[in-house]
């Protein structure tokens, strides 16, 4: 991923607070005669050595062409919003902002208890919210093996970790403030959490 050094960031926790917020994201390889993507959803495991944790169908083709050791790349898009140029005092060009993480890393297939963990954990995520959580120990773990056999679970394990997070930083005060107060009046969510961290960002550089 191309960052420019203004937009490069090394923040493990803006990482790790982008892959927990926005888990759907594309794993990709390039193992045969085209490359391949999957949007699959990514757990991070903060273990002693922290790795990225994920599953695909059995049936799918990525899944046949994956073995142990090979390098994938995991691409992780945060808060993203367009930006108008007519926010500018000046004549130039619109642009977007956005949070985004790119991870390379080294494969390394589940075994079947991985796998039953990975899925509780996941599972456990995105269940806790509802009114009536559908859990895996609710499901029992005959029914939840049996599903297993139709899933392929992944680590990964980075080489490399690529964090982007561009937010008008280069842009002087005046058009700053005016880009945020756009973004607030917006319906979007997605804009509003951008202009949100603007104001963070700006504030925590200021001082």
């Amino acid at each position: 991923m191309y960052i420019p050094k203004i937009y490069k960031s090394e923040d493990e926790i803006l990482m790790k607070s982008i892959i927990n917020e926005n888990g759907f994201a594309l794993l990709i390889s390039n193992k045969t005669h085209k490359i391949l993507a999957s949007h699959s959803m990514f757990l991070w495991n903060e273990s002693e050595v922290p790795f990225l944790e994920t599953h695909i169908s059995r049936a799918n083709p990525q899944a046949k062409t994956i073995k142990n050791g090979d390098e994938v790349l995991c691409d992780f898009l945060g808060a993203h919003s367009y930006i108008s140029s007519s926010w500018y005092d000046h004549k130039n060009v619109s642009t977007w902002n956005y949070e985004a993480v790119q991870i390379y890393g080294k494969i390394e297939l589940m075994n079947n208890d991985e796998l039953y963990n990975h899925l509780d954990k996941l599972t456990a995520k995105y269940e806790n919210s509802q009114k009536c959580p559908m859990l895996v120990e609710k499901m029992g773990k005959d029914y939840v093996e049996n599903e297993m056999r139709g899933a392929f679970g992944i680590k990964i394990y980075p080489t490399e970790i690529d964090i982007s997070q561009k937010l008008s930083q280069n842009r002087k005060e005046a058009d700053y403030q005016n880009i945020i107060l756009n973004l607030e009046q917006s319906p979007q969510e997605n804009e509003k959490q951008i202009a949100e961290k603007m104001k963070k960002i700006r504030e925590y550089n200021f001082f």
